[in-house]
């Protein structure tokens, strides 16, 4: 089994590999400029989106972030989004199965609560994954992202209450009947 979660991010990417003896995560930065040129912005995204997916290996299910729509008054909102329908056209193209969760769904499975912040996550990641060295939340992130795929396709990687697995409900997990 290896599942892959992917928290997206211009500066910061979050990719945590779960595999059946274990897991990893990683950090995939980028920098860019607030007065970039189109082209260098379309670059940079380019490379972004290479990157990620040239680390995917031989994954069985990919677990995407959702783009926050919360996000709105932060820079960079259009390249964000932009970033994501690379990466998730790009999944399709290579043909790995792909779920989105929303940033709720993530945090209700790692704290119980779908309006947890990031540091409450990060804490409930360090806390129930502790042989994994996670250095930031976009890891954290990540692993809770692999950790939800791991467990619906029923080879999970933590003991969760209800409480916390209920957020699988609200995931968009990849059917056979998708193109």
């Amino acid at each position: 089994m290896h599942v892959v979660g992917i928290d997206l991010s211009l500066t910061a990417t979050g990719i945590a590999h779960a595999y059946t003896g274990g897991t990893t995560v990683d950090t995939i930065t980028s920098k860019g400029t607030a007065d970039a040129t189109l082209p260098a912005r379309a670059a940079r995204l380019d490379r972004l989106t290479t990157t990620i997916l040239d680390n995917l290996g031989d994954a069985q299910l990919v677990v995407l972030e959702s783009p926050s729509l919360g996000q709105a008054r932060q820079g960079g909102q259009l390249d964000r989004h932009g970033l994501w329908w690379l990466v998730a056209h790009a999944l399709h193209r290579r043909g790995y199965p792909t779920a989105t969760v929303t940033p709720a769904g993530r945090a209700k499975y790692a704290t119980g609560k779908g309006n947890a912040p990031k540091d409450a996550v990060l804490l409930a990641v360090a806390r129930r994954y502790p042989t994994v060295e996670v250095v930031n939340n976009n890891e954290a992130d990540a692993l809770v992202l692999a950790a939800m795929g791991t467990r619906h396709l029923g080879h999970p990687i933590d003991d969760m209450p209800l409480t916390h697995t209920a957020a699988l409900d609200a995931a968009h997990w990849p059917t056979q009947e998708q193109p």
